[in-house]
């Protein structure tokens, strides 16, 4: 099993050419938020921004779209139509085409609306998708689904998401087991935890090994998720994505705790320490 590491990092994310524009940094579409979650998709769209997309594009339901364009400015919004418990259904999603990347699920809650939403993205996708946190819950029974994907699919599950999804028969040992899923799935699974493990669907096992106590807050996960949703929009291999989003996220939440210290730190605060992270890859000194 790797150990991912800064080389790592550099040999996947290279510098930015001093000719491109925002098309070609990617265009992604983060689909995530209900009424009664506001902080995941703010969380995820900054850290999207943070990780260097080109656009960004924020698809909330429509009641809570006034709080997050209050609170956002490098986003571009796409309010969309929610049920009565302001939850989006399959009918609210938008356009899924022209997208570099997608992800579908922090804070979208769960309902039977949400969980047809999340597999018409996953089936009808023309680029990679990375479901995470209720985007993961709604596929319990429906697992399936990830064996429709025409495009790669990223989960980042933590281990009692894991649980909800798991059809395999688990050993106890967090890399065998996300391995037999990536392959019995053809995905790629990010498994959350003290050291977080990445498995592709080629049998290809990753392990992070930063990371500290002070990260064991909500809204840390969907900070991880708008890291690989920029990433894959950068044209990352999935399973690339999902080991620099995991090394990018774990060196940002130790710079943080080096900082302001563990006890007090926020996926807030952490969003500024992911252009510390990734300074060293600049194109040079301006």
């Amino acid at each position: 099993m790797q150990t991912i590491d800064w080389y790592y990092i550099v040999k996947h994310i290279h510098a930015r050419q001093p000719d491109s524009d925002k098309n070609t940094y990617g265009r992604v579409l983060a689909v995530c938020g209900c009424r009664d979650y506001i902080g995941a998709p703010y969380f995820a769209a900054q850290a999207a921004v943070r990780t260097g997309s080109g656009i960004v594009t924020l698809a909330v339901p429509e009641c809570i779209y006034p709080i997050l364009a209050g609170k956002l400015n490098e986003p571009t919004f796409l309010p969309l139509p929610c049920d009565a418990e302001g939850k989006i259904t399959a009918d609210s999603l938008p356009s899924l085409k022209r997208r570099a990347a997608i992800l579908a699920g922090p804070g979208l809650g769960i309902s039977e609306g949400v969980s047809q939403a999340v597999q018409t993205i996953i089936r009808g996708a023309e680029c990679p998708v990375i479901v995470d946190a209720d985007g993961i819950n709604v596929l319990a029974g429906h697992i399936h689904v990830l064996e429709e994907a025409v495009y790669p699919v990223v989960l980042t599950p933590h281990m009692h998401e894991f649980s909800r999804i798991c059809d395999i028969e688990r050993t106890g040992d967090a890399a065998q087991d996300a391995a037999a899923f990536a392959q019995k799935h053809h995905c790629v699974l990010l498994l959350k935890g003290h050291r977080t493990v990445v498995a592709g669907p080629n049998g290809t096992v990753l392990q992070n090994v930063h990371g500290n106590p002070g990260m064991a807050k909500g809204g840390s996960g969907d900070v991880l998720s708008g890291i690989i949703l920029s990433l894959l929009g950068q044209k990352l291999e999935p399973l690339a994505a999902a080991a620099c989003g995991a090394y990018i996220h774990s060196r940002a939440g130790d710079l943080c705790a080096n900082a302001i210290g563990e006890f007090g730190m926020t996926p807030t605060d952490m969003l500024s320490y992911i252009p510390r992270v990734l300074k060293p890859l600049n194109s040079r000194e301006w």
